[in-house]
């Protein structure tokens, strides 16, 4: 494993998932860690189980909660070295159905906030000419699943902007990565299998064979560590060439 020592790394929704193992990850690696979740308990939980890792609270969907939150973490570390945007949030319904407040309150933590964290981050990263910045996509930033679409659109503007910044940051030593998993086993991905079973009418026990892992080849859930692993390598000196990339970890989904 590459040393990560004297990097600092600012993951959001890193209180639980493919955040906190992103968390475990880095901070086992060496490098100092700001956990950023709306989940105080969770949040806080997790920071005292790791080493060099702080805490802080905020609501992705405000903005001003959002860069309020980065000012306070760049402060604490000294600097922003790696930023992780992972913070997402589901809702499943026909487009018909679908409630606005939902769709905006996706696209404000999934869109929104990953820019104006982007955008804080980078006159660092340029000055230093160094930074790594991975916005957790998923295979739904390259296919489309029916009922979701602010969560589909989202994911699908969030590697327009991975590409943008990539281009613009490409020659000040910033590169900017999108990882696009399948399902991956996780309390959001838990939290589906109850609203997957009600729009799709079939029993809930049946969703993940049914619905989740149907069109993968590799018929499984992924594991968090999984994505954590490719997040190392993407930071790493050999992933130096590496950028405006989705790196695609979907057991083979999107190869159909």
């Amino acid at each position: 494993m590459e040393s990560f020592a004297g990097k600092a790394v600012l993951i959001t929704g890193g209180a639980s998932g493919i955040g906190f193992a992103a968390a475990q990850a880095f901070a086992a690696a060496g490098a100092d860690v700001a956990i950023a979740d709306i989940d105080r308990q969770g949040g806080e939980s997790a920071a005292i189980s790791l080493s060099n890792t702080y805490f802080f609270q905020a609501d992705l969907t405000s903005g001003s909660e959002t860069t309020a939150m980065f000012t306070e973490a760049e402060a604490a570390l000294g600097k922003i070295d790696i930023l992780i945007n992972n913070a997402g949030i589901q809702f499943i319904a026909p487009i018909e159905e679908f409630p606005l407040e939902q769709w905006q309150r996706i696209m404000d933590m999934m869109v929104t906030a990953p820019f104006l964290l982007t955008r804080a981050a980078l006159p660092g990263m340029y000055q230093r000419n160094w930074g790594r910045i991975i916005n957790v996509g998923s295979a739904h930033s390259l296919i489309a699943s029916a009922y979701k679409s602010a969560y589909v659109t989202a994911k699908h503007g969030l590697l327009g902007l991975t590409r943008v910044t990539a281009l613009e940051a490409a020659t000040h030593g910033v590169t900017c990565n999108c990882v696009c998993p399948s399902y991956v086993r996780t309390p959001l991905v838990d939290k589906q299998i109850a609203a997957q079973a009600k729009t799709h009418n079939i029993p809930e026990d049946e969703v993940v064979e049914k619905i989740m892992t149907a069109e993968s080849p590799i018929h499984r859930l992924l594991e968090p560590q999984e994505i954590a692993d490719a997040m190392l390598y993407l930071c790493s000196q050999s992933a130096a060439g590496i950028t405006g990339s989705a790196f695609t970890i979907d057991c083979g989904w999107s190869a159909h």
